[in-house]
């Protein structure tokens, strides 16, 4: 039996990190913090499971995404599916590059940098429009959580508990 799942196409990958670039407005990235991104854009179900403070702001993004679970969608573990990811994920950064999306350089600062709206706009004309439920994650993505720290304790990698925190600088 064949099973498609969109967090192992590149295409999907590729537009998934492009939406997601299209929206942001910063001036770099790094690449943990989009690979984390797309993660929960692929997952919006698992958002519910990221730990979040106490500030009135944390309770009132918490409550943008209930924890009612769909049997069917249920991720037995979360680790394990988003480090199957990363080559995709690294390809999709990789295929961006060659695009002239985001800078070439991107390994060397392990971040992504001066992203060409341009281009990137007229990469993303030619493909489908996201949904509401999209455009609401990475607009959460793009503002909230850049905002947060990424490295250390509290900071996106302990929240999301996807990536190892306990031995950033």
């Amino acid at each position: 039996m064949i099973i498609y799942n969109q967090a192992f196409d590149i295409y999907h990958t590729i537009f998934r990190i492009a939406s997601l670039l299209n929206r942001f407005s910063g001036e770099s990235l790094e690449i943990e913090r989009i690979r984390i991104w797309d993660f929960y854009l692929t997952f919006p179900q698992e958002v519910s499971k990221i730990r979040f403070g106490v500030k009135s702001e944390d309770r009132i993004i918490k409550n943008l995404f209930p924890s009612k679970e769909n049997p069917y969608q249920a991720i037995m573990n979360p680790n394990k599916l988003f480090v199957r990811m990363q080559p995709y994920q690294l390809n999709a950064i990789k295929t961006l590059a060659s695009y002239g999306v985001i800078n070439k350089d991107y390994l060397i600062a392990n971040r992504i940098t001066n992203v060409d709206k341009k281009t990137l706009s007229l990469l993303i004309k030619d493909l489908r429009e996201n949904t509401d439920r999209e455009d609401n994650i990475i607009k959460i993505m793009t503002s909230y959580f850049y905002f947060m720290p990424l490295y250390g304790k509290n900071g996106l990698k302990d929240r999301t508990n996807l990536l190892e925190f306990r031995y950033d600088i």
